[in-house]
């Protein structure tokens, strides 16, 4: 452990929130997977179903901001500005991972489904409100 980054000792608080929040949505994200999708994230157990609920409604990848904001939440926790370099790197692999494997594949596999999902709800960058169409809404 470092000292606090920027010398705020509030910065440690912030980071356990962020790292306890991270863990909670990505759980979340687990088990839509397993339970709404009838699969797993890994591509050898792909979804069955598009899932578009919970934390999907506001950002197309949440796995990855969850992930994101743990790591971002361990450089607070910890004082290290190294694991915000390491969030960076993390997002750029993120990202290409996202838009040259994933996308094409979500695109052949749902077809029309996934094209009207990815016009309403953006890849990175959280909607304010909840999208609201089919499948996207929590019981």
């Amino acid at each position: 452990m470092q000292a606090p980054l920027f010398g705020l000792p509030v910065g440690r608080v912030v980071g356990v929130a962020a790292v306890i929040a991270g863990l909670a949505c990505l759980l979340d994200c687990f088990a839509r997977f397993a339970l709404e999708g009838r699969g797993t994230p890994a591509p050898v157990g792909q979804t069955e179903v598009l899932v578009v609920s919970g934390l999907y409604r506001f950002v197309r990848n949440p796995m990855y901001v969850c992930v994101l904001t743990i790591v971002a939440g361990q450089a607070l926790l910890f004082g290290q500005v190294s694991l915000f370099a390491y969030a960076g790197l993390l997002l750029l692999g993120f990202h290409l991972h996202v838009r040259f494997y994933e996308e094409p594949q979500l695109r052949r596999r749902f077809e029309g489904s996934y094209e009207t999902y990815c016009r309403h709800v953006r890849r990175w960058w959280p909607r304010l409100t909840p999208w609201r169409g089919p499948g996207s809404q929590d019981a």
